[in-house]
């Protein structure tokens, strides 16, 4: 299964705005996409496109995140949102 690591870039970390943005992004992918923090066993992941379970994660400012998809377009996918993460989104 494809995945990348991404490290969250808005300086409120993924709460809030930065977290629907995401959840967004996720929601639009043509694969389902997962994401937990560096080093939790994988099957902790949630699902990417719940802004709950974004904001569950307590994902701060220079977190590590671990994002994995399965399927046709997974790859792509996976590049694209971990721009997403990797844009500080409170700077805009």
């Amino acid at each position: 299964m494809p995945e990348r690591t991404a490290t969250i870039a808005s300086r409120v970390g993924l709460h809030a705005r930065p977290a629907a943005i995401f959840a967004e992004a996720a929601g639009e992918q043509p694969v389902e996409v997962t994401i937990a923090l560096a080093g939790a066993p994988a099957d902790e992941a949630m699902d990417a496109s719940s802004i709950l379970s974004l904001m569950s994660l307590g994902a701060e400012y220079g977190t590590q995140v671990v994002l994995r998809a399965e399927g046709d377009g997974a790859e792509d996918a996976l590049d694209a949102l971990v721009k997403v993460l990797e844009t500080d989104h409170d700077a805009e």
